[in-house]
C-alpha cells in the first residue's frame, strides 16, 4: 500500500510516517499542498493521503478540493490531520471533501483506529494499537504555576497520565525509584538538586528512561540545557513565554505532547518485529581516498557527536561538516563543548571562511551549510534558502554539495534524529560513488533519519553509536587519509 504524508511539522511527519510503515505503507512525504500535488503526479495512485490543516504555500483544505476537483483524484481516501478540533472547523474539512478526520496531537493507536475506519487498513492490523495504556509521565519543576499547567493539559489528553509531580531532583529520584514512569519532563534550574544533576542520577539507576528538559531559553538556561543533552537527555523543549495560560497550554500541546509521543514507544503497529535491517554491499574495489565527511544529526544528537567525534577528529586530515538540528544559540555552544570533548578545533561555520583539511565545522542553527568551490579550493557557503525536510540548516543540502564536490571520496554519516533529513542526500552521495554510515536502531533516541536510509538501501554499514567513531578512524586509514 502506499501514503503520501503532507504536512508542513517535522514532528507530526515522522509520526505518520512511522506508523504508517509498520502498517505496510510504502511512504512519501510533502511539507506543503504545491509539493503534494507535485510527488502525486509522479508516484503511482496512493491508498491513502493525510493532510494537515495549516501549511504554507498551499494549506490543507485548499489542497483537498482541487484533488476533489481533479477527475483522477476524486476517489483518493483523505484523512485531515489538524490541530483544529472546533467541530464547525471539522465539519469544514469534511465539507470540503475530507474522508475523516484526526486532531492533533494523536498516538499510533487513533490513527491506526481512522484507517480501520477508512477501510484502509484492517482490524487485525490495527487491534495491537492498543496494547498498552497511558503513558505515565513525571513532572519535575520547582513552579507551582509550571507543574499545575502541565498536569492540566497533559492530562486532558487520553494517551498521556500524569502519574506524579516533583518539586526538585531530590523528591524525583525518590518518586521513579519508587514507580518508574514511562518518561520524565524536567526543569533545568532547580534547588536542592537541579536538572543537570537529577538527569546524571536517573542515568545512573535508568539508563534507558526517557528524559525531556523543560527549559527556559535565556543564555543560562541554553547552556544549562545543552549540558543536559551532553549528559545524556533525549531532547528539550522551551518553556513557553506566552502570557495567559491557554496560550501556554497551547504551546504544550503543540510541542510538550508531540515530543513525548515521539520519544516512547507504544506498543502495537510500531511495537512489531521488522524484518532484520540490512546493509547495501560495498563496493569491493573502493580505493578513492575519502576527501571528506559530513554528518547527520538531529534528536539525541550533543550525546551521539560527543560519543563519535573524539574517536577520529583530532587525527583526521579532511574535512568533517556536521548539520544538528538546533536553534541558533545552541550551536556555536554545542561546537565550543564538542572542542574540549575532541581535544580538536570544533567551530561554527562562518560565510566564506576557507575550508581546510582537519576543519571541523558546524552549521549555524537557522543557516544552511553547502560546500563551495571545486575541490581544491573550498568555502564554506551559509544560506538563509527555504527549508527542507521543515529543517534550516538540512543536511540533504550540504549531502548533495559533499556529492558535487568531493564525489566518490564523501563519506556521510547519519546519526539518530526525527525525520529523513539526510536520505536524499545519502542518495546523492551513493549516485557518486561514496559511501554512507548509519546509526542502528537500538542505539538511536529515534531512528527517524537513519532508520530512512537504512530502509532506502543506502548505508553500506549500521553500527551502534559505540562503533561508529572507530569506524570511521578505520576507513581514514585504510583509504589512504
Amino acid at each position: 500500500m502506499r501514503a503520501l504524508v503532507v504536512d508542513d511539522s517535522k514532528p507530526s511527519r515522522s509520526i505518520l510516517a512511522r506508523v504508517l510503515r509498520d502498517l505496510r505503507f510504502d511512504c512519501t512525504e510533502a511539507t506543503n499542498g504545491l509539493e503534494a500535488l507535485a510527488a502525486l503526479s509522479s508516484m503511482s495512485r496512493p491508498d491513502l493521503v493525510t493532510i494537515n490543516w495549516h501549511m504554507p504555500v498551499m494549506d490543507g483544505i485548499e489542497l483537498i478540493r482541487r484533488l476533489r476537483a481533479l477527475p483522477d483524484h476524486r476517489g483518493l481516501k483523505l484523512l485531515m490531520v489538524s490541530t483544529e478540533n472546533d467541530k464547525d472547523l471539522v465539519a469544514a474539512a469534511l465539507a470540503a471533501g475530507a474522508d475523516d478526520y484526526l486532531a492533533k496531537p494523536f498516538t499510533p493507536e487513533a490513527l491506526a483506529r481512522k484507517l480501520v475506519a477508512l477501510g484502509v487498513c484492517t482490524a487485525a492490523e490495527a487491534a495491537a494499537a492498543g496494547t498498552r495504556g497511558p503513558i505515565r509521565v513525571l513532572v519535575v519543576d520547582d513552579s507551582a504555576t509550571i507543574r499545575s499547567v502541565l498536569s492540566a493539559t497533559l492530562g486532558a489528553d487520553p494517551d498521556l497520565r500524569v502519574v506524579g509531580t516533583a518539586i526538585n531532583g531530590q523528591v524525583a529520584i525518590a518518586s521513579i525509584a519508587a514507580s518508574p514512569p514511562d518518561i520524565v519532563l524536567l526543569d533545568v534550574e532547580m534547588p536542592v538538586l537541579d536538572g543537570i544533576s537529577t538527569l546524571r542520577e536517573i542515568r545512573r539507576m535508568h539508563p534507558k528512561l526517557p528524559v525531556l528538559m523543560f527549559s527556559s531559553l535565556t543564555e543560562r538556561g541554553s547552556k544549562a540545557t545543552l549540558d543536559a543533552l551532553l549528559a545524556g537527555a533525549n531532547d528539550y523543549v522551551a518553556k513557553p513565554t506566552a502570557q495567559t495560560a491557554d496560550e501556554v497550554a497551547a504551546r504544550i500541546r503543540d510541542d510538550v505532547i508531540v515530543k513525548i509521543k515521539t520519544l516512547v514507544p507504544r506498543g502495537g503497529p510500531a511495537a512489531r518485529a521488522a524484518p532484520p535491517a540490512t546493509a547495501r554491499p560495498a563496493a569491493p574495489t573502493r580505493k578513492e581516498a575519502i576527501k571528506g565527511i559530513v554528518i547527520a544529526v538531529s534528536t539525541g544528537g550533543p550525546t551521539a557527536l560527543a560519543e563519535v567525534l573524539p574517536a577520529f577528529a583530532a587525527s583526521a586530515r579532511v574535512p568533517v561538516l556536521i548539520v544538528q538540528h538546533m536553534p541558533a544559540f545552541f550551536t556555536a555552544q554545542l561546537a565550543e563543548r564538542l572542542a574540549k570533548l575532541c581535544n580538536a578545533p570544533v567551530l561554527e561555520a562562518q560565510a566564506g571562511q576557507e575550508i581546510r583539511p582537519g576543519d571541523i565545522l558546524l552549521a549555524p542553527g537557522g543557516r544552511h551549510l553547502e560546500l563551495a568551490g571545486d575541490g581544491v579550493s573550498l568555502r564554506a557557503r551559509l544560506t538563509d534558502d527555504p527549508p527542507e525536510n521543515s529543517c534550516r540548516p538540512a543536511a540533504d543540502v550540504l549531502f548533495r554539495s559533499a556529492a558535487r564536490v568531493w564525489g566518490g571520496g564523501t563519506l556521510g554519516i547519519v546519526l539518530t534524529g526525527m525525520g529523513r533529513d539526510g536520505l536524499q542526500g545519502s542518495r546523492q552521495i551513493v549516485e557518486a560513488g561514496g559511501t554512507v554510515i548509519a546509526q542502528d536502531e537500538f542505539t538511536s533516541v529515534v531512528w527517524g533519519m537513519p532508520g530512512e536510509v537504512v530502509r532506502a538501501g543506502l548505508a553500506d554499514a549500521i553500527l551502534p553509536l559505540s562503533q561508529i567513531g572507530v569506524e570511521v578512524a578505520m576507513r581514514l586509514k585504510r583509504r589512504g587519509v
